[in-house]
């Protein structure tokens, strides 16, 4: 038992309100409320303009995938999805992303050159003009090899690099993993310090997200698969990469992406030290 002495010596927290988060939260809510009218409305209108509806149709469907669904998400997802690493990265919109399935010992310049050294081709920033180029080259399917891949957020952050490996000049297929470094201090579950992690997966054709409706690349389930092949290809292309496995680092699972594609992984983490990789002055 605490006696009378030590009780007073404990203290004492008490929840604090603050308006400022109070009203932070309503202004939250009201735009997700706001968002959803606005697609109804323009949904029911739809129905009264005969052929003209169809570019009504249009909108409405890029109001609700790019406007309402999203919010719809980060509303809902600020609630209930966990704001500490459990293995997965998230969507802009909160939804619980690809599986973090790499990490890495070393620097950013070790990281660029040993991925360079193995055929992998860093991807573009997203941006106007590259979204529109990836848009267009899926269409006439030429090649791009920078084509830029959508943002993850792992620390708060999206991805800090990415690469990628096009498959047979088709911009619709490709390997590509993100990159992110990991905060000062920071250790792995367990207690595993790394430099950086990584989410590997393959991307098998272009559709539309399960969960917003938005366009996006559909991705090949088995993402053990993707994390073995860039695995090999680092190894490969410089022999001093070492590969240690942390097994059973999380639990097998089944489950689905933030665009609502298939996930399995057997749970297993490699790390990569490439610290002993020599950068070019």
């Amino acid at each position: 038992m605490v006696d009378a002495e030590n009780e007073e010596r404990m203290p004492h927290h008490r929840r604090a309100f603050s308006i400022g988060i109070a009203i932070d939260w309503f202004f939250f809510v009201f735009a997700g409320v706001a968002a959803l009218w606005l697609a109804y409305l323009s949904l029911t209108e739809t129905f009264r303009v005969g052929w003209w509806g169809i570019p009504f149709a249009i909108a409405f469907w890029v109001l609700l995938a790019y406007l309402v669904l999203p919010r719809l998400h980060r509303i809902l997802t600020t609630i209930y999805v966990p704001d500490y690493f459990i293995g997965r990265a998230r969507t802009s919109d909160g939804l619980l992303g690809d599986p973090v399935n790499l990490a890495l010992l070393g620097d950013a310049e070790q990281i660029h050159h040993v991925m360079q050294q193995a055929s992998w081709t860093k991807a573009d920033p997203v941006t106007l003009g590259s979204s529109w180029r990836i848009v267009m080259s899926t269409l006439t399917r030429r090649s791009y090899h920078e084509a830029p891949v959508s943002p993850l957020f792992l620390f708060g952050r999206q991805q800090d690099f990415a690469y990628q490996q096009e498959v047979d000049g088709n911009p619709a297929q490709r390997h590509h993993v993100r990159f992110w470094r990991c905060p000062d201090g920071w250790l792995l579950p367990g207690g595993y310090r790394v430099d950086w992690l990584a989410a590997g997966t393959f991307d098998t054709s272009v559709g539309l997200s399960l969960f917003t409706l938005q366009i996006t690349h559909r991705i090949d389930a088995d993402t053990d698969v993707e994390r073995d092949h860039i695995v090999e290809t680092v190894t490969t292309a410089d022999p001093v990469v070492v590969v240690s496995v942390i097994e059973d680092f999380s639990t097998g699972y089944h489950a689905r992406n933030g665009g609502g594609d298939s996930i399995r992984t057997d749970g297993d983490l490699p790390i990569v030290d490439v610290r002993a990789v020599e950068v070019d002055a």
